[in-house]
């Protein structure tokens, strides 16, 4: 919360997710992928708070580790913590 600031400058849930680098960055233009970029945007000790809360919450959440094996079964494992990293920090900004 201290390193958020005041919650009320993220208009919706996207932009603090976004603000939290759990979102990944895409410039598309007419459906074709034109380059990366603004992967350093945002606040690089939320994005790791976030991830370390993943990982704790996959050992020690029942929820959280179900959450997990769904989308460990169907994608890679870093995308699936990257996933629940994701839904940790919207649950983050609806608390706070």
């Amino acid at each position: 919360m201290l390193e958020t600031g005041p919650i009320e400058r993220f208009k919706k849930v996207g932009n603090y997710s976004s603000y939290c680098r759990k979102v990944p960055t895409t410039w598309l233009s007419n459906n074709k992928r034109k380059g990366k970029g603004n992967s350093k945007n945002g606040n690089k000790y939320l994005s790791w708070a976030f991830a370390e809360a993943a990982e704790f919450a996959r050992r020690y959440d029942d929820n959280a580790k179900a959450f997990f094996n769904r989308k460990a079964a169907k994608i890679k494992t870093t995308v699936a913590y990257a996933a629940l990293s994701h839904k940790l920090a919207r649950a983050a900004f609806y608390v706070m």
